[in-house]
């Protein structure tokens, strides 16, 4: 079998890790036009084919995987398509349904194939940990690409944005509930009873103490990532008429999060500083 052409625009943690599960067995690229210089590491780590142009690189592209901040989605799929890709397009990002639905739509007009995809788990670096859901037409054809990966691709029954609805689901409860325990210990820093509530934690409910140094620590430099997904999964709930004001409630705690991007060294109480002291945008 020739080797397929596969294509990731933006080489980020999450995406470069995918491709790299890919670029062993198949000829996989990526867009450097406008990227930054720790962007050409990923890739040349996981060993993509640079392209200076997006012309070439669509040209050149079979089956496109799209991993990027959720916003961003829409955007970068309107672009591939108005510049011409024919080929399968893959969406791999954290968005509602709906969004995965618009998505679609603006690839079937174009007269190309759409595959839906959620991603769960941490970048792809050894097997066990990371699992591509994948729904539509081409999900088994994609699926099969990861045969023999570190990456575990499932297909799934159902409409053609089940890979979505499944993601939505999953991070409502992981990053949802790691933003509500964050504004606990805040909320309890705020009105001088934070000790207190530690102290209680330890005698009625003893692993929430380490599930909120973890939560503070773990996703810091990836809020600004994750206030867009909390976004997404309230339009979610309000799509499918229940509550969306617990997620909203998130979006605000990883947007004041947000000034930790990539930031090395974090500790708990830098956090909790920022969702009670949050900075103004302009300032």
């Amino acid at each position: 079998m020739d080797k397929l052409k596969l294509g990731l625009m933006h080489p980020g943690a999450m995406g470069s890790s995918i491709a790299a599960a890919l670029s062993s067995k198949y000829q996989t690229g990526w867009l450097s036009e406008g990227r930054s210089n720790e962007t050409r590491r990923r890739a040349n780590e996981a060993g993509l084919k640079e392209f200076v142009t997006l012309d070439a690189f669509l040209d050149q592209t079979d089956i496109l995987f799209s991993i990027c901040p959720p916003s961003e989605a829409v955007k970068l799929a309107q672009e591939c398509i108005g510049a011409g890709f024919k080929g399968t397009y893959v969406d791999a990002n954290a968005v509602s349904p709906a969004t995965a639905n618009e998505i679609a739509q603006l690839c079937h007009r174009a007269g190309i194939s759409y595959v839906d995809g959620g991603i769960i788990g941490p970048p792809a670096r050894q097997a066990g940990t990371t699992r591509l859901y994948l729904s539509g037409e081409k999900a088994q054809e994609i699926a099969q690409l990861f045969l023999g990966s570190v990456v575990e691709a499932t297909t799934l029954d159902g409409g053609i944005s089940s890979a979505s609805s499944l993601k939505m689901a999953y991070a409502a409860w992981t990053k949802g509930s790691s933003a509500l325990l964050l504004n606990v210990r805040a909320l309890a820093k705020s009105l001088g009873v934070e000790e207190a509530l530690l102290s209680e934690w330890a005698l009625s409910l003893p692993d929430l103490t380490a599930r909120s140094e973890s939560a503070a620590l773990s996703t810091a430099a990836k809020a600004w990532r994750f206030a867009g997904e909390m976004n997404e999964i309230a339009a979610t709930f309000a799509d499918s008429g229940l509550p969306a004001g617990f997620h909203k409630g998130a979006e605000e705690v990883y947007q004041r999060m947000g000034q930790f991007k990539d930031a090395k060294e974090i500790s708990t109480n830098d956090v909790l500083k920022a969702l009670l002291e949050p900075e103004i945008k302009g300032s």
